[in-house]
């Protein structure tokens, strides 16, 4: 054709801007599955008091049990009687989180998929992370300062359990290095430092960093028979009970880069901890300021420590 664009290699020849815009695109019709970070904020602490809330700013009262006195008895010498004080703690439902999504109703339209679904789902398992975060990265300096530092243990005052300042550096076992612990050891310290403050063996936690859970697996516990299981966690991955603590692997939890690395290393037991968590509003609304829809969702939660001496913070590094 006259004037028409050099046609080489063959028919039809396309360019950038000539009919290859008419070119059909052809998506496929499943979603490439999206990967979340793991919450542990539900199995770390007591949700019981999430059917208490009413709203942002409520406050949920949780009664604890005072400690009973006991003295020597003395015949005839009478009794002093004790009036238990009512203790008690307050959690406050003072957090919010929410997201907002635009959704244009030519993506509706032309979408073989239902996007409303998709966003919303993922607003809230989003939800749910940030939530999860916010509780790994402030319960770590409101435990109870038995269960904590260089120097821990209610009784011994001397379990190396690090600091900020003098994280522990945990290395695999079999390693020959000075001022160091290997990972099924540094499991024990917390352990005994839980015991001395008389905290049940049902119900522990422990909740750490990739690092610190590829250390286990490294360790004399890949032996099955070891580890008291029937495979090794080599073999299915999962850590499952070492000295009575459910292990947890987590990214949430803090990770501090004032002086040396280190990681806060969680452990506890979920009767010192209460989470409660609701979300309030879910709702797809007509966008105001174009076509199409507006897809949001609010969370309300809060936590709080009642009782700082079951929960402990080991601050180490690998």
């Amino acid at each position: 054709m006259a004037g028409g664009p050099a046609r080489t290699g063959g028919y039809p020849q396309y360019d950038p801007t000539g009919t290859v815009n008419f070119n059909p695109v052809v998506y496929s019709g499943k979603l490439v599955e999206k990967f979340y970070r793991t919450t542990v904020f539900g199995e770390i602490a007591t949700t019981d008091y999430e059917g208490d809330i009413s709203g942002f700013g409520a406050q949920v009262v949780i009664r604890t049990v005072p400690d009973i006195t006991v003295s020597t008895y003395v015949i005839g010498a009478g009794l002093t009687p004790q009036y238990p004080s009512r203790n008690s703690v307050t959690l406050n439902i003072n957090q919010a989180l929410s997201f907002n999504v635009g959704l244009n109703i030519v993506d509706i339209r032309q979408s073989d998929v239902d996007l409303s679904d998709i966003f919303a789902n993922d607003g809230s398992i989003q939800l749910r992370i940030s939530a999860d975060a916010t509780v790994l990265t402030t319960i770590p300096t409101q435990v109870d300062a038995s269960n904590t530092g260089t120097a821990a243990g209610q009784d011994s005052a001397n379990i190396p359990l690090g600091s900020l300042a003098t994280p522990l550096q945990i290395i695999p076992t079999g390693t020959t290095t000075t001022n160091v612990d290997q990972v099924v050891d540094h499991i024990t310290f917390m352990g005994q430092a839980l015991d001395e403050n008389n905290v049940s063996d049902e119900g522990r936690w422990l909740v750490a960093p990739p690092w610190y859970i590829n250390l286990i697996k490294r360790s004399d516990l890949r032996i099955a028979s070891l580890a008291g299981d029937g495979v090794s966690i080599l073999r299915n991955g999962k850590v499952g009970v070492v000295d009575r603590f459910n292990i947890y692997q987590s990214r949430n939890i803090a990770k501090n880069t004032s002086g040396t690395t280190s990681w806060s290393i969680m452990f506890g037991h979920s009767a010192g901890l209460a989470f409660a968590a609701q979300i309030v509003e879910a709702q797809m609304i007509d966008n105001p300021a174009d076509f199409g829809y507006l897809i949001r969702g609010l969370m309300v939660f809060g936590f709080q420590v009642i009782g700082a001496t079951y929960l402990g913070t080991s601050y180490a590094h690998p």
